[in-house]
Protein backbone atom coordinates (compact mmCIF):
# COMPACT_ATOMS: atom_id res chain seq x y z
CA UNK A 1 0.00 0.00 0.00
CA UNK A 2 1.06 3.58 -0.50
CA UNK A 3 2.45 5.45 2.47
CA UNK A 4 -0.12 7.81 4.01
CA UNK A 5 0.16 11.42 2.93
CA UNK A 6 1.75 13.34 5.81
CA UNK A 7 0.85 16.96 6.27
CA UNK A 8 3.79 19.34 6.33
CA UNK A 9 4.20 23.10 6.10
CA UNK A 10 1.51 24.74 3.99
CA UNK A 11 2.54 25.08 0.35
CA UNK A 12 -0.01 26.48 -2.11
CA UNK A 13 1.66 24.63 -5.00
CA UNK A 14 1.14 21.20 -3.42
CA UNK A 15 -2.09 19.49 -4.41
CA UNK A 16 -3.58 16.43 -2.70
CA UNK A 17 -2.82 13.15 -4.44
CA UNK A 18 -6.08 11.96 -6.06
CA UNK A 19 -7.37 8.64 -4.82
CA UNK A 20 -7.32 7.31 -8.39
CA UNK A 21 -3.59 7.94 -8.63
CA UNK A 22 -2.97 6.21 -5.31
CA UNK A 23 -4.99 3.23 -6.56
CA UNK A 24 -2.86 3.09 -9.72
CA UNK A 25 0.34 3.19 -7.72
CA UNK A 26 -0.92 0.47 -5.43
CA UNK A 27 -1.87 -1.62 -8.48
CA UNK A 28 1.71 -1.32 -9.73
CA UNK A 29 3.04 -3.05 -6.62
CA UNK A 30 5.02 -6.11 -7.63
CA UNK A 31 2.59 -8.37 -5.78
CA UNK A 32 -0.24 -7.37 -8.16
CA UNK A 33 -3.36 -8.38 -6.25
CA UNK A 34 -5.30 -11.01 -8.23
CA UNK A 35 -3.61 -10.35 -11.60
CA UNK A 36 -4.85 -11.72 -14.91
CA UNK A 37 -2.65 -13.18 -17.62
CA UNK A 38 -2.62 -11.37 -20.95
CA UNK A 39 -0.84 -12.05 -24.23
CA UNK A 40 0.31 -9.12 -26.39
CA UNK A 41 1.56 -9.35 -29.99
CA UNK A 42 4.04 -6.72 -31.17
CA UNK A 43 5.00 -5.88 -34.73
CA UNK A 44 6.99 -3.16 -36.50
CA UNK A 45 8.15 -2.65 -40.08
CA UNK A 46 9.28 0.99 -40.14
CA UNK A 47 12.29 2.65 -38.54
CA UNK A 48 14.50 0.80 -36.07
CA UNK A 49 12.24 -2.20 -35.67
CA UNK A 50 14.10 -3.94 -32.85
CA UNK A 51 14.49 -0.75 -30.85
CA UNK A 52 10.80 -0.02 -31.30
CA UNK A 53 9.76 -3.45 -30.03
CA UNK A 54 12.01 -3.10 -27.00
CA UNK A 55 10.63 0.37 -26.35
CA UNK A 56 7.09 -1.01 -26.43
CA UNK A 57 8.01 -3.74 -23.94
CA UNK A 58 9.57 -1.18 -21.62
CA UNK A 59 6.51 1.07 -21.94
CA UNK A 60 4.19 -1.80 -21.03
CA UNK A 61 6.34 -2.58 -17.98
CA UNK A 62 6.12 1.09 -16.94
CA UNK A 63 2.33 0.88 -16.90
CA UNK A 64 0.77 0.84 -13.41
CA UNK A 65 -0.85 -2.53 -12.87
CA UNK A 66 1.21 -4.33 -15.52
CA UNK A 67 4.20 -6.63 -15.19
CA UNK A 68 5.98 -8.19 -18.16
CA UNK A 69 6.62 -11.84 -17.36
CA UNK A 70 7.84 -13.27 -20.65
CA UNK A 71 9.27 -12.05 -23.96
CA UNK A 72 9.50 -14.26 -27.04
CA UNK A 73 12.26 -14.53 -29.63
CA UNK A 74 12.05 -12.19 -32.61
CA UNK A 75 10.61 -13.34 -35.95
CA UNK A 76 10.94 -11.61 -39.30
CA UNK A 77 7.74 -11.72 -41.32
CA UNK A 78 6.68 -10.77 -44.81
CA UNK A 79 3.82 -8.22 -44.71
CA UNK A 80 0.31 -9.60 -45.07
CA UNK A 81 -2.28 -8.48 -47.60
CA UNK A 82 0.04 -6.40 -49.80
CA UNK A 83 2.07 -6.87 -52.97
CA UNK A 84 5.44 -8.62 -52.47
CA UNK A 85 8.32 -6.22 -51.84
CA UNK A 86 5.94 -3.26 -51.50
CA UNK A 87 6.79 -2.84 -47.79
CA UNK A 88 9.69 -3.66 -45.48
CA UNK A 89 9.44 -6.91 -43.56
CA UNK A 90 8.11 -6.96 -40.01
CA UNK A 91 9.80 -7.87 -36.79
CA UNK A 92 7.28 -9.68 -34.57
CA UNK A 93 7.31 -10.83 -30.96
CA UNK A 94 4.88 -11.88 -28.23
CA UNK A 95 4.86 -10.64 -24.65
CA UNK A 96 3.24 -12.36 -21.65
CA UNK A 97 1.84 -9.99 -19.02
CA UNK A 98 0.34 -10.20 -15.58
CA UNK A 99 -2.05 -7.30 -15.11
CA UNK A 100 -4.70 -5.91 -12.81
CA UNK A 101 -6.04 -3.68 -15.59
CA UNK A 102 -9.34 -4.66 -17.18
CA UNK A 103 -9.22 -5.42 -20.91
CA UNK A 104 -10.57 -2.00 -21.89
CA UNK A 105 -7.84 -0.19 -19.94
CA UNK A 106 -5.16 -2.48 -21.32
CA UNK A 107 -6.42 -1.66 -24.84
CA UNK A 108 -6.20 2.07 -24.09
CA UNK A 109 -2.62 1.59 -22.94
CA UNK A 110 -1.80 -0.44 -26.06
CA UNK A 111 -3.08 2.38 -28.25
CA UNK A 112 -1.16 4.96 -26.22
CA UNK A 113 2.06 3.01 -26.70
CA UNK A 114 1.40 2.82 -30.45
CA UNK A 115 0.82 6.55 -30.59
CA UNK A 116 4.02 7.22 -28.65
CA UNK A 117 5.85 5.51 -31.51
CA UNK A 118 3.92 7.57 -34.11
CA UNK A 119 1.63 4.81 -35.31
CA UNK A 120 -0.54 6.04 -38.19
CA UNK A 121 -3.81 4.27 -39.13
CA UNK A 122 -4.29 5.60 -42.67
CA UNK A 123 -4.73 2.31 -44.51
CA UNK A 124 -5.57 -1.32 -43.81
CA UNK A 125 -2.42 -3.47 -44.01
CA UNK A 126 -0.37 -0.28 -44.32
CA UNK A 127 3.21 -0.06 -43.04
CA UNK A 128 3.50 0.94 -39.40
CA UNK A 129 6.04 1.85 -36.82
CA UNK A 130 4.31 -0.30 -34.21
CA UNK A 131 1.40 -2.69 -33.70
CA UNK A 132 0.38 -3.58 -30.15
CA UNK A 133 -2.45 -6.15 -30.22
CA UNK A 134 -4.12 -7.92 -27.31
CA UNK A 135 -4.17 -11.57 -28.39
CA UNK A 136 -5.78 -13.03 -25.27
CA UNK A 137 -6.84 -11.90 -21.80
CA UNK A 138 -7.24 -14.66 -19.21
CA UNK A 139 -9.99 -16.99 -20.47
CA UNK A 140 -12.18 -14.15 -21.73
CA UNK A 141 -14.15 -14.79 -24.91
CA UNK A 142 -15.98 -11.70 -26.17
CA UNK A 143 -17.34 -10.48 -29.51
CA UNK A 144 -17.35 -6.84 -28.43
CA UNK A 145 -16.47 -4.95 -31.64
CA UNK A 146 -14.33 -2.52 -29.64
CA UNK A 147 -12.14 -5.37 -28.38
CA UNK A 148 -12.80 -8.89 -29.61
CA UNK A 149 -11.20 -11.53 -27.39
CA UNK A 150 -9.28 -13.52 -28.21
CA UNK A 151 -7.94 -11.67 -31.25
CA UNK A 152 -10.16 -12.88 -34.13
CA UNK A 153 -7.27 -13.81 -36.44
CA UNK A 154 -4.63 -14.96 -33.95
CA UNK A 155 -5.41 -18.65 -34.53
CA UNK A 156 -4.39 -18.41 -38.19
CA UNK A 157 -1.29 -16.23 -37.90
CA UNK A 158 2.02 -18.03 -37.61
CA UNK A 159 3.77 -14.76 -36.75
CA UNK A 160 1.69 -14.71 -33.55
CA UNK A 161 1.52 -18.44 -32.82
CA UNK A 162 5.23 -19.23 -33.37
CA UNK A 163 6.68 -16.66 -30.94
CA UNK A 164 3.87 -17.34 -28.45
CA UNK A 165 4.65 -21.06 -28.52
CA UNK A 166 8.36 -20.29 -28.02
CA UNK A 167 7.74 -18.27 -24.87
CA UNK A 168 4.92 -20.49 -23.53
CA UNK A 169 4.87 -24.00 -25.11
CA UNK A 170 1.80 -25.05 -23.13
CA UNK A 171 -0.29 -22.01 -24.02
CA UNK A 172 -3.96 -22.27 -24.92
CA UNK A 173 -5.88 -19.83 -27.10
CA UNK A 174 -9.35 -19.50 -25.54
CA UNK A 175 -11.99 -21.02 -27.78
CA UNK A 176 -9.41 -22.54 -30.13
CA UNK A 177 -7.25 -24.92 -28.09
CA UNK A 178 -3.51 -25.47 -27.68
CA UNK A 179 -1.26 -23.01 -29.48
CA UNK A 180 1.02 -25.92 -30.45
CA UNK A 181 -1.82 -27.58 -32.36
CA UNK A 182 -2.86 -24.34 -34.02
CA UNK A 183 0.73 -23.73 -35.11
CA UNK A 184 0.87 -27.18 -36.69
CA UNK A 185 -2.20 -26.32 -38.77
CA UNK A 186 -0.91 -23.09 -40.35
CA UNK A 187 1.86 -22.43 -42.83
CA UNK A 188 5.11 -20.91 -41.67
CA UNK A 189 5.89 -19.59 -45.11
CA UNK A 190 7.06 -16.00 -44.93
CA UNK A 191 8.20 -16.03 -41.31
CA UNK A 192 11.68 -16.78 -40.02
CA UNK A 193 13.20 -16.77 -36.52
CA UNK A 194 15.94 -14.20 -36.03
CA UNK A 195 18.33 -15.90 -33.63
CA UNK A 196 20.74 -12.99 -34.04
CA UNK A 197 18.27 -10.57 -32.42
CA UNK A 198 17.09 -10.51 -28.84
CA UNK A 199 14.54 -8.63 -26.78
CA UNK A 200 15.07 -8.39 -23.04
CA UNK A 201 12.78 -8.54 -20.06
CA UNK A 202 12.62 -5.16 -18.32
CA UNK A 203 14.70 -5.05 -15.13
Amino acid sequence: MSAPFTKGPSDPTVQPVPASVIEQVDAADTTLSNPKRAVIALGANLGNRLETLQGAIDALEDTPGVRVKGVSPVYETEPWGVDPDSQPSYFNAVVILKTTLPPSSLLERAHAVEEAFHRVRDERWGPRTLDVDIVAYAEVVSDDPHLTLPHPRAHERAFVLAPWHDVDPGAQLPGHGPVADLLDSVTRDGIAPRADLELRLPE
